[in-house]
């Protein structure tokens, strides 16, 4: 993760869209560190990141987390996830 706050408050917003592609879609603990893992070297800090910036809620014993926010990242991970289902 980038030092910078400017930087941080970016990639995890980049990081929350990728990982909860879907808006308000509920998604385990594990299944959502699994796919942060997948994206970052500390997934359990960004996962901790995008709940005290407000991106992600999760239901009070940490079960379960859903993304709250429409980010600027929206178009370009779905243009990414178009061109890997598309084999482009």
């Amino acid at each position: 993760m980038p030092r910078r706050w400017r930087d941080k408050r970016a990639v995890t917003r980049y990081l929350a869209t990728v990982a909860l592609p879907v808006l308000l879609e509920t998604v385990g603990e594990r299944e959502l560190t699994l796919r942060l893992a997948a994206l970052a070297d500390d997934p359990v800090g960004v996962r901790r990141a995008m709940v005290d910036l407000g991106l992600v809620q999760r239901t009070r014993d940490g079960a379960e987390y859903w993304r709250t926010e429409v980010t600027e990242y929206e178009e370009l991970v779905l243009a990414e996830t178009v061109r890997e289902v598309g084999g482009e």
